[in-house]
């Protein structure tokens, strides 16, 4: 079931790899993909599985930072437009421009016109490439957006920005999968326990989760792209590092679906903060809150639920407003924000930091460390680690190739838009199944069908069921445990996947200890 996996295993430890990637999430796995796509023998490692930590719990968007406006980083969101527009041009089918319902309360903190100019300064400094902002009325509201409470409300505008069609995790695969196609290596649910800087290599000792097993991989350098560990793993090197991360803890619940328009719903909540409504499949995602905390290990408080349906609810105009009841799932988890090492941060300035990157390089050891960043500087942040890597010495014999991006949606012709949208060119080989026995193309959960489990089951490393629910595919954001656990498909789901282990794996699942929302 996981040849992939440990085929994966035997190649990177068979052969001295030019770079070692530790992390999987957004940063770690464009870091691989670049340097595989420029011709470096690249092993991509994280102790969970691809996308498991921060790159599974944002807000699905792909922005430009107009909320950085207001404490005037222009050069930043200049930036991040400009990466923005970058993300989707060259994934088309996977970053869509969307449209921003902004409401502004009676009594704001600046009149509403002000915050219009803000909208046209954000949308010349995106140079234009989506469509340009206009003023709502409260009757412009009302007729546009009859679910929202247009009396308490002193106007609004519209703009545009973009999101994530599929989930934050499945997008960050889609790198993982660039470096096999590249030649690479990408292995979940393997830790990094030591590693020794001796003659010129990386000597590094990682732990299988899965088998238990002790795995050597020697690589020519090393970058630490562990996120929110990143200082855990540089304190066991002896890294001294010129940054550190601080973090914020966010969460966003989901709940039935608001808004049938594909727009996000955006105000500013109780706190001053934008607030957005998100569209998610056929569900909306709410959030986020903004809280500091000292540790990456984070939940859901019962406070944190009360405060995103109190905002919700005070904005939307339904005849019973939402509860706990309502929360099919939550998505919590911590942003890294990188700040300098001797800096202190106090808890009433924090809110102002960026989640720009900071990356810390230790040339005489080959090894570099990413601090913070976001999924929309993905491809800068890809850039950036593959020329400091060949800065080290480490020869790239393609560095001009082109590694991100996604196939022309013409050669897609005839490809349900779905699967093009998920597995790009491999998509040919899922509609081939259903062509050589049509029974493979009936639904088994959700829109999933036989045969596009049968090749998560074979290319895309799934080792638990939790990686194929809640991260190869957003069923878990969709479907409450309880009807989940019925679902009628849900059994040969498992069966495709672990075989033998099917049972194993669906009572381990259904053992965590459940979201209780009272």
């Amino acid at each position: 079931m996981n040849n992939a996996r440990s085929r994966c295993i035997e190649q990177g430890r068979s052969e001295v790899q030019d770079c070692l990637v530790v992390g999987g999430g957004i940063n770690g796995a464009v870091a691989a993909a670049a340097l595989s796509g420029k011709g470096a023998k690249v092993t991509i490692v994280d102790k969970g599985d691809f996308a498991a930590f921060t790159s599974q719990e944002s807000s699905n968007l792909a922005w430009g930072g107009i909320k950085y406006l207001e404490t005037l980083e222009f050069g930043l969101v200049w930036k991040l437009c400009k990466s923005r527009n970058q993300l989707m041009r060259v994934y088309p089918n996977q970053v869509e421009e969307t449209r921003f319902f902004t409401s502004i309360s009676k009594g704001f903190r600046m009149p509403f016109y002000m915050v219009y100019v803000g909208a046209l300064i954000y949308w010349v400094m995106g140079r234009f490439q989506t469509r340009p902002p206009f003023l709502l009325t409260r009757n412009a509201i009302r007729r546009r957006a009859p679910m929202l409470k247009a009396g308490q409300l002193g106007g609004g505008l519209e703009y545009s920005d973009c999101r994530l069609v599929e989930n934050d995790s499945r997008f960050t695969f889609g790198f993982v999968r660039k470096t096999l196609d590249h030649g690479g290596s990408a292995i979940n649910y393997m830790e990094l326990v030591a590693a020794e800087w001796r003659a010129g290599l990386w000597h590094c000792a990682l732990q299988d989760r899965v088998s238990g097993n002790a795995v050597e991989i020697k690589a020519r350098s090393l970058v630490n792209a562990a996120g929110p560990f990143a200082d855990g793993i540089n304190q066991m090197l002896g890294i001294e590092s010129s940054f550190r991360h601080v973090f914020s803890k966010g969460v966003h619940i989901i709940v039935p679906q608001i808004c049938k328009e594909s727009r996000v719903l955006t105000f500013f909540a109780s706190d001053g903060r934008l607030f957005f409504m998100i569209p998610m499949g056929s569900r909306t995602c709410i959030g986020t809150t903004d809280t500091w905390v000292d540790s990456e290990a984070v939940e859901a408080t019962a406070e944190d639920l009360d405060f995103l349906l109190e905002n919700a609810n005070s904005l939307l105009d339904f005849e019973r407003p939402l509860t706990k009841a309502d929360i099919i799932a939550t998505r919590c988890g911590v942003r890294p924000l990188a700040v300098e090492a001797g800096a202190s941060v106090n808890e009433g300035e924090w809110t102002a930091l960026s989640r720009k990157h900071e990356i810390d390089l230790h040339p005489d050891r080959k090894m570099l460390t990413i601090y913070g960043g976001k999924i929309t500087d993905c491809i800068n942040v890809g850039n950036e680690i593959a020329g400091f890597v060949n800065s080290f010495g480490i020869e790239l014999p393609k560095p001009a190739a082109v590694w991100f991006g996604e196939p022309e949606t013409a050669r897609g012709e005839g490809v349900p838009p779905e699967l093009w949208r998920r597995y790009g060119e491999a998509a040919f080989q899922i509609v081939e199944k259903i062509e050589a026995d049509p029974a493979k193309g009936r639904l088994l959960i959700e829109d999933y069908t036989c045969a596009e489990l049968h090749h998560v089951a074979e290319t895309e490393m799934v080792v638990h069921l939790e990686d194929f629910l809640r991260r190869r595919s957003m069923i878990a954001l969709s479907v409450k445990p309880e009807v989940l656990r019925k679902a009628e498909g849900l059994g040969e789901v498992a069966d495709i996947l672990f075989g033998e282990h099917a049972v194993d794996e669906l009572d381990r699942y259904f053992s965590k200890e459940p979201e209780v929302h009272v």
